[in-house]
């Protein structure tokens, strides 16, 4: 996170002279009001999501798609002073996100109406400020229901900003640096002069040391438009195992208007040779992520975007797809120095609803200029590889989405023409082929679990390039199959890399007891979220992640060797999977009552045999077929223990819980007050084995910070996230902490019911 803490810090300059940019954060300081009358305000600090403050009701209007959570209307105020403008100096206020059809006013006029809840949007607004005090109000409207088909969040999800740009100034969205991976380097852009007398200004652009430099005459009120050619010598390339990146300055008369990192790298693609990152063949194994953050809710700040990032990236992939909306611009901070590809994608539908209130409603009048800014605020950014320009559109019969393809397309290309087009693309019925003539308009074609049609796809359009954009978990080796041989596939791409709020229920088994069916079925409450990602919703890796990683990475795999246990059908019930599920199986050897009968054993490994181990004794030895070699064997506490090529791993019944194990997520933070903290927990015996099926309430209480959260991965469990207490899920839980502002140290404590007290403190 250090190169967004420098780029943050050469943004916020100190108004030194009249081309001076400064770039405020303004995420403190709100207050909030649920509803329309605002008779009742209450202090809070952005990013605000009030949706996850409700507790799940299975007769919320959000219903099964938005996890039963409250919705509505919310008023947000700020009060603020500001002093008398110089000659042609503009305010803005810049809004990240802002779930959704955001009415803004300034000293009770209105300034401006955005209607996406996940594009940003600047209001210029100077001409209704006072000189001393004013009232920023902000009007949130997510009462039309249902408007999603996954859990949306309400509010100020994301960071605001406070802009005061001077007479004169570069137009942030106007720049754009068009780079390859020979280090050449192009820079245009406009610079504004809003002042009532013609300027004369030196303009310096710097990347890497290396600077071009031009002298502009501007009448007033007036812009000029820029271009400057830089060459790096020998750049460092960015890639997901490299991700170089290059700090560009852009000066005006001496004073930073505008700094971005940026990166050298390029992309290759066809049918015939796959897909190559600076001149290497990559498989693509991707995610599928929504934009929420677990406990958090929408709330987006940056320290949990980036913990999300290093999570599907410890878990092995090397592309999200951001399902299905732009993401937050700290998302993609984090994609660039962790080394994530990224499909950046606009749309879940178009003019045809999915839901009722959905954005099929703002399509018409909206979609160019939304998907415009996603590509203005994004192009700079190296991780992102591809432009994604929707996700099974209904309108996929109606000869008209070609023109509505085309014109998104085309929008895109006008603003940025070094990426590929892509869009999912799916079928629910016979029709696939019909659907050619709408592929044609993309360079990649994606694949929504249609992928078992790429032979003859192929045969008939020998030249398209596919990577199968959704795909079901269980299905990873086939899927893995057929990327490695098939080069015109160029990767697959699980629904989902982590598990989500909302499309409650999607991903998870079913025993006997609880509701049957797939969510879009029958209502699954109490199911409030989504488990069909690799990851939980709290940050475990669950069996199928490592499974996943062995597979695409070999023994460059997190844990080459990985030993988990199914759950015995009939253990708890009776179990079905789902369509996104996969069988339930846990890091587990605790499987009290069912002694003496027959249990699982799956093994994960790179190698080519493996012998299993029960209590010391050899009991079989198998070859590694798939990634994986699988033992029946009879249970009987004790250890197993799998070998295989000289490594080793093993699993140990545990004892009863009696000691707390928490690990923050990172050694230090930030003191600006922004930062959150993500502590794991995990309850294990006295001798440190976790005990992988306890259900023991935990206790956290925080000295010198703010519990935000705390919960476990039971998507079935509604108990309040915002209580210090909570029965853990597997022996797991997880805490959020909000880091003050100030040197102060923060200590978290964790306790149980005979449970010996643990704490850590945070730098």
């Amino acid at each position: 996170m250090n190169n967004t803490l420098t780029t943050i810090a050469a943004l916020c300059l100190l108004v030194s002279s009249a081309t001076a940019q400064v770039k405020s954060n303004w995420n403190p300081g709100w207050q909030f009001s649920k509803g329309d009358d605002t008779a009742k305000w209450q202090s809070v600090r952005l990013p605000h999501d009030w949706s996850i403050y409700t507790l799940p009701d299975r007769n919320a209007p959000s219903g099964n798609d938005g996890g039963y959570y409250g919705t509505g209307v919310g008023w947000y105020k700020k009060k603020f002073n500001i002093g008398k403008l110089s000659d042609g100096e503009r305010v803005m206020i810049d809004f990240e996100g802002v779930y959704h059809r955001a009415t803004v006013y300034v000293n009770g006029k209105r300034a401006a109406w955005h209607g996406y809840g996940y594009t940003p949007f600047s209001v210029d607004v100077t001409e209704l400020l006072n000189v001393g005090e004013n009232v920023l109000t902000v009007r949130v409207d997510n009462s039309a229901q249902k408007n999603s088909r996954w859990y949306s969040g309400s509010g100020i999800y994301r960071n605001v900003w406070m802009t005061r740009l001077p007479a004169v100034s570069v137009s942030a969205e106007s720049v754009n640096f068009t780079t390859d991976n020979s280090g050449s380097v192009t820079i245009t852009g406009t610079v504004r002069n809003n002042s009532t007398n013609r300027r004369s200004v030196e303009l310096l652009v710097s990347v890497g040391g290396i600077k071009a430099e031009k002298t502009l005459d501007i009448d007033s009120k007036s812009d000029a438009d820029f271009k400057l050619d830089l060459k790096i010598p020998n750049p460092k390339l960015w890639s997901f195992d490299e991700p170089n990146l290059y700090a560009a300055n852009i000066a005006v008369d001496g004073d930073i208007n505008l700094t971005r990192n940026i990166g050298f790298r390029k992309v290759t693609y066809n049918s015939t040779d796959g897909f190559a990152l600076n001149g290497k063949n990559v498989l693509i194994n991707g995610a599928c992520v929504h934009h929420d953050n677990g406990l958090l809710g929408a709330a987006a700040p940056d320290a949990a975007e980036y913990h999300k990032v290093k999570l599907m990236k410890n878990a092995g992939f090397n592309l999200i797809r951001t399902s299905h909306n732009p993401p937050s611009e700290a998302f993609l901070n984090a994609c660039d120095e962790i080394g994530m590809m990224v499909i950046d994608e606009s749309f879940d539908g178009w003019r045809t609803s999915k839901t009722d209130h959905d954005y099929a409603e703002l399509f018409d009048s909206l979609a160019v200029d939304d998907v415009k800014r996603m590509v203005v605020r994004d192009r700079h950014h190296p991780c992102i590889v591809a432009w994604s320009i929707g996700n099974e559109v209904i309108e996929r019969k109606d000869i008209r989405v070609i023109h509505t393809a085309k014109m998104l397309k085309n929008a895109i290309l006008s603003e940025d023409n070094s990426r590929p087009v892509t869009e999912a693309l799916c079928a629910w019925d016979s029709d696939w082929e019909i659907y050619d003539p709408h592929a044609d308009v993309l360079d990649i074609v994606g694949y929504n679990y249609m992928i078992f049609k790429h032979k003859t796809d192929h045969e008939r359009e020998p030249e398209r390039v596919i990577w199968q954009t959704e795909s079901y978990p269980a299905d990873a080796y086939k899927n893995y199959e057929i990327v490695k041989n098939y080069p015109y596939v160029i990767g697959d791409i699980v629904w989902t890399g982590l598990d989500y709020l909302g499309e409650s229920g999607i991903g998870g088994w079913r025993y006997k007891a609880w509701p049957q069916g797939e969510s879009w079925q029958n209502p699954q409450f109490p199911w409030h979220g989504a488990y069909c990602g690799d990851v939980d919703i709290t940050g475990f890796r669950k069996p199928i992640s490592y499974y996943r990683d062995i597979l695409w990475n070999g023994t460059d795999a997190a844990e080459p060797l990985h030993l988990s246990v199914r759950e015995p059908n009939g253990y708890i019930d009776s179990i079905k999977t789902t369509m996104w599920s996969t069988w339930p199986t846990w890091d587990s050897w605790n499987w009290e009552g069912w002694e003496g009968k027959p249990i699982d054993v799956e093994v994960y490994a790179t190698g080519k045999t493996v012998k299993l181990y029960q209590d010391g004794k050899l009991v079989g030895e198998k070859p590694v077929e798939h990634c994986m070699a699988t033992f029946t064997i009879d249970y009987r506490p004790g250890v197993l223990r799998a070998e295989c090529d000289g490594k080793s791993t093993s699993l140990k019944t545990a004892a009863k819980p009696s000691k707390i194990r928490l690990a923050a997520d990172r050694k230090s933070y930030s003191s600006d007050g922004n930062d959150v903290a993500f502590i794991d927990i995990t309850l294990t015996d006295k001798g440190g084995n976790p005990c992988a099926m306890s259900s023991d309430k935990i206790t956290v209480s925080v000295k010198g910070g703010e519990l935000l959260a705390l919960g476990t991965a039971d998507l079935r469990d509604n108990t309040d996230i915002h209580s210090p207490s909570h029965n853990a899920y597997h022996g797991r839980a997880q805490a959020i902490v909000r880091i003050p502002a100030g040197n102060k140290p923060v200590t978290i404590s964790a306790k149980g019911d005979g449970i010996a007290t643990s704490t850590v403190k945070l730098r």
